[in-house]
């Protein structure tokens, strides 16, 4: 649900995984037509990121 997310509207992820200023400026950046892309590309990144550390604490 989270990936659909990050492709669609890739600020609310940021807002989902605790991270609202990241998430603000994922919004600016998405307000434009050219920057939607990069941030669709920044937004998959980070929730790859977060699951990867939720993994990593998991088994600390």
């Amino acid at each position: 649900m989270r990936l659909l997310l990050a492709l669609l509207l890739p600020f609310t992820v940021f807002f989902t995984i605790g991270k609202p200023f990241q998430g603000l400026f994922c919004l600016l950046l998405q307000i434009t037509i050219i920057g939607w892309i990069p941030a669709a590309i920044w937004g998959v990144y980070a929730l790859s990121n977060w699951r990867t550390d939720q993994k990593i604490n998991k088994y600390q």
